[in-house]
């Protein structure tokens, strides 16, 4: 139903005169859907990378009024899509006036919407719900008791109305009652204890509901959507057999496959401050984010079981931007270009979001960040120059640059220095221009490809990189060991 219909019909009988037919809520988001699929409309939008994989398996779902299980791991858009199904529902909904459980007016099912139908007829008032209320989230925890998902008795409904306890009148809706004609989501459903999962056999399969042995024929309409983790199945719990037997798809979710669609949903997720300067990001700070996060999950310091999260990389780029920030406001800058060497900032968020394997904790969850990093810049690096060892050995700059350093030059990098001295920094170093001309076809960023050089044949054991209080040295490894048998 429409606005004009929600302020014109006020009554069941203005209801039924308007055409008003009843229906399912799986049968509401079929036909909603069949319309958007018919004239091309996303139902999904800000869901990157599943268009061909989950979001049409969704939508089969959804085609067959299915009940659905999400299945994947964190940072994987379940609760995304859970919560943006909402845009099939209609944009609102009549209701009893008064009714707890949004009681269709033409159908209801409780005991004070028939009493009230009973007496007024068609003078019976009508409410009308928008979509966005008709939306339930329930975080599975070990606390959630069948209370809280079902209902209880409430002593005193029943010493005020003066009726005994199996009056459905004393009952206390709880979470699913109260979802009638909406959509239903539990998140990590195998957290969810056992018992508490058995309490939603019947009201999958059978429409009743038993609260303190008193049973109730309660027939919900609900769209069940249920998140969990793999991970869940085997460290903290399980979900139990019939009700998973009960639950029509199961969809498995995944990471972005490929770095284009990685990087989508960073630049889209990220928080960061309209107000804040103006700073320009080099494509290649994304690639290098990104890369970290597909390094990692392939990486055996980390546990694959428990897998990296999508929100890795974006608070790995809002850090980042906020290291730019900082050295911005201490150096009365107006405007800047992420360095290289502000990667760096986002291992906190890298360390936040890894689970280690045990090989892993023994390096160190800092450790493990720095050589994640340094994996994800000798990858963007070969994309530029396809054989390293070749370049660093047979392209005379290469050659000479190396050369130069081997005389016992350093090149000194301050992370807070002002963007003028950085710049005169990295001019000093010969050969370095002449390299980023010959690969690097972006003369723009010319200062950037400079650092990114250098910290590139550091990764590749090619020069020797110190870092210490906020300053970076490139240098020979060989030439400082003479130097120090020197002195």
């Amino acid at each position: 139903m429409d606005l004009k219909s929600k302020n014109e019909i006020t009554t069941l009988g203005a209801l039924k005169k308007s055409g008003y037919q009843p229906r399912s809520i799986k049968q509401e988001i079929r036909e909603n859907l069949i319309h958007k699929i018919k004239n091309g409309e996303s139902v999904f939008e800000g869901v990157v990378g599943y268009d061909t994989t989950v979001i049409p398996d969704v939508e089969r779902a959804l085609l067959a009024k299915h009940n659905i299980l999400l299945l994947g791991l964190r940072g994987q858009a379940k609760t995304r899509i859970a919560r943006q199904m909402t845009a099939l529902l209609d944009e609102y909904m009549p209701v009893v006036a008064g009714s707890e459980i949004n009681d269709d007016p033409l159908d209801p099912i409780s005991r004070f919407s028939k009493d009230l139908i009973a007496e007024k007829g068609d003078d019976t008032p009508v409410e009308w719900v928008h979509r966005s209320a008709r939306f339930v989230e329930k975080l599975a925890t070990p606390d959630v008791t069948v209370a809280d998902l079902i209902g209880d008795i409430d002593p005193i409904k029943a010493a005020t109305l003066k009726l005994p306890y199996s009056d459905e009148r004393v009952i206390h809706f709880g979470l699913l009652p109260r979802a009638h004609r909406s959509i239903f989501v539990i998140n990590e459903l195998p957290d969810l204890q056992p018992r508490i999962q058995v309490g939603l056999f019947n009201i999958l399969q059978e429409g009743d509901v038993q609260i303190r042995g008193f049973k109730m024929r309660l027939p919900l309409d609900i769209q069940f959507l249920f998140t969990a983790n793999p991970e869940d199945y085997t460290n903290r719990g399980s979900i139990v057999t019939p009700l998973k037997d009960r639950i029509g798809s199961q969809i498995l979710t995944h990471y972005p496959r490929d770095i284009e669609d990685a990087k989508k949903i960073t630049k889209q997720e990220a928080r960061l401050n309209e107000n804040r300067p103006e700073i320009k990001v080099p494509e290649t700070i994304f690639n290098l984010i990104e890369r970290v996060g597909f390094i990692a999950r392939d990486s055996d310091m980390v546990d694959e079981n428990s897998g990296v999260s999508a929100r890795m990389p974006i608070s790995g780029y809002e850090n980042i931007i906020s290291a730019v920030e900082r050295r911005m406001f201490k150096n009365n800058e107006t405007s800047s270009t992420v360095r290289l060497a502000d990667v760096y900032a986002m291992i906190p968020a890298i360390t936040g979001k890894i689970e280690l394997v045990y090989e892993g904790e023994q390096e160190g969850p800092y450790q493990v960040a720095v050589d994640l990093i340094g994996e994800a810049i000798k990858e963007e690096f070969k994309t530029y120059v396809p054989d390293p060892a070749e370049a660093f050995d047979g392209d005379p700059h290469f050659v000479e640059l190396r050369a130069w350093f081997s005389t016992g030059h350093i090149v000194e990098l301050e992370n807070d220095v002002n963007d003028k001295d950085f710049e005169r920094a990295l001019n000093e170093v010969p050969y370095l221009d002449e390299i980023v001309f010959d690969y690097i076809d972006q003369p723009q960023d010319r200062i950037f490809w400079k650092e990114f050089i250098l910290h590139a044949l550091s990764e590749y054991n090619v020069l020797n990189k110190e870092v210490w209080d906020g300053h970076m040295n490139f240098n020979d490894l060989l030439a400082n060991m003479l130097d120090d048998l020197d002195e």
